[in-house]
């Protein structure tokens, strides 16, 4: 019979201490959580305040002391007991008499940057308020307004009825005395007259139709174009042009000028009133050409230089234990511990940025086809840094060099194989083919089986079912629906 019993165990474990957290906690957050984390502890912490005179970036540390705040508790990295604040705070110097500041990682003056989008946002309308707006200026009555209230409630975001108007009938049917459907009807075409044109249609048919009948009737080839759609839309999106130039009697050239006929109507009407705010992209790092080098430069309006307020500072003494001496203490305790944390995060973003750049030169020299495979294990192992501690810093940070923004995590791929032996990356392959397609003849376009061998004639060896998956993945149609006139 087991009975309950008391046992003193001796073991190690490592603990992560509140500093630790926060230096991870700010590795991994985005330019955007980060500005608004800083902006909040501005508001906690009368101790910070952000130095306006020398904004510079910062070159990448070697020193291992400092690297050291970046590792996981988990990958075992760190010396807890190392990274401890002396118990007497020395309030009667400046930060950079504390700990030595970092040099200016490039000499080549940087350009004004942008400033951060805070609290910016766009007004933004749904489609069913949009559309009420404009119901509500008509002269109904009230069963018509009750009905075109209804049919509204009933249109999703792209611009079409979720339901049948049979059923919308029979609905407002049980408390609509003596309504017929006509009436539902009516108040229907009122609706789908409505800005954007063709919202509460049906089925695509009817929408790209309500669209064509407000064409002016002189418009080249409307009547054909009616008939297209009304009937042979089905044939259109399968590319059979040849069954609808021997249906109507249309010649290429009149069938091409119907297709961008259709083409410039709107499909989903709904979607073009706008139901979200615009989300801004905000680089953490900038990549210049040099004359004879690349630079790598902080974008210090994400992560600003802090410094601690000498005139709160000055005010703690040393020998009293009062609660309000106390709480200043703790302050800037904690201020200096977000400085040492944002400039470690700061310094480690530079590295990895900088070990990237290495890698992948020929990427800015030449674009994305020379892109050349990269996983995070290299970065980790040349930067003497743990895999995770890689894997926090390419995830949602993102790099602004002269070929456009691109996140950290773009520039790692995995590699297949050439017939040299050698590896060439995924992006590389995929920028190839979209040239590939980009550059085929339309009549006949290539097929996955063609653009596999088109690449393996170039040395590269990839399956057509590769071929396939990053054809889908760049949402390129197939071959037989890319086939033009």
């Amino acid at each position: 019979m087991l009975k309950p019993s008391l046992q003193l165990r001796i073991g190690q474990s490592l603990s992560m201490t509140p500093q630790l957290q926060q230096a991870i906690k700010l590795l991994q957050l985005s330019s955007v959580e980060l500005h608004q984390e800083i902006q909040q502890i501005f508001e906690t912490n009368p101790m910070l305040e952000k130095d306006e005179d020398n904004d510079i970036a910062i070159e990448p540390s070697t020193d291992s002391t400092d690297a050291a705040s970046n590792e996981s508790a988990e990958d075992k990295e760190i010396d807890v007991a190392q990274e401890k604040i002396d118990g007497e705070l020395i309030v009667d110097s400046s930060w950079e008499d504390v700990y030595q500041e970092s040099t200016i990682y490039s000499e080549t003056p940087q350009e004004p940057q942008p400033e951060i989008y805070a609290n910016q946002s766009t007004s933004s309308q749904d489609l069913h308020t949009h559309l009420m707006q404009q119901f509500d200026l008509l002269h109904l009555s009230d069963t018509d307004r009750a009905i075109g209230i209804t049919l509204i409630d009933e249109i999703d975001n792209d611009g079409y009825l979720i339901d049948s108007v049979e059923s919308i009938y029979a609905d407002l049917s049980d408390d609509l005395a003596d309504l017929e459907l006509d009436e539902v009807l009516a108040v229907l075409h009122l609706i789908q007259h409505l800005d954007p044109l063709g919202s509460g249609s049906q089925d695509l048919v009817e929408c790209l139709s309500i669209q064509l009948n407000m064409l002016a009737p002189k418009t080249h080839l409307l009547d054909q174009a009616k008939l297209v759609v009304r009937d042979h839309l089905e044939s259109l999106s399968k590319r059979d042009f040849r069954l609808i130039e021997r249906k109507l009697e249309l010649t290429e050239a009149q069938l091409h000028h119907i297709i961008d006929l259709i083409q410039s109507l709107n499909p989903r009407p709904g979607a073009q009133i706008s139901t979200s705010d615009t989300e801004y992209v905000i680089p953490d790092v900038t990549v210049r050409r040099d004359e004879h080098s690349w630079r790598i430069e902080l974008n210090t309006e994400v992560a600003p230089k802090l410094r601690i307020n000498s005139l709160y500072s000055n005010m703690i003494k040393r020998a009293d234990n009062s609660a309000e001496n106390n709480y200043m203490r703790t302050q800037l305790q904690e201020a200096r511990w977000f400085i040492k944390s944002l400039h470690s995060r700061n310094e480690t973003l530079l590295r990895v940025a900088t070990a990237i750049i290495e890698q992948q030169k020929s990427f800015l020299e030449q674009g994305p086809e020379a892109m050349k495979p990269l996983v995070l294990r290299e970065i980790a192992e040349q930067l003497e840094l743990h895999e995770s501690t890689v894997s926090r810093v390419t995830t949602n940070k993102y790099m602004h060099t002269p070929r456009g923004i691109f996140e950290f995590k773009y520039f790692f791929s995995s590699h297949v194989g050439t017939t040299d032996g050698g590896m060439c990356s995924a992006t590389a392959i995929r920028a190839m083919l979209k040239k590939l397609i980009h550059e085929e003849n339309s009549a006949k376009p290539l097929s996955d089986s063609k653009i596999a061998k088109t690449l393996e004639e170039k040395g590269i060896k990839v399956a057509r079912r590769t071929v396939a998956k990053y054809r889908e993945a760049l949402n390129i149609p197939p071959s037989n629906e890319r086939k033009q006139i």
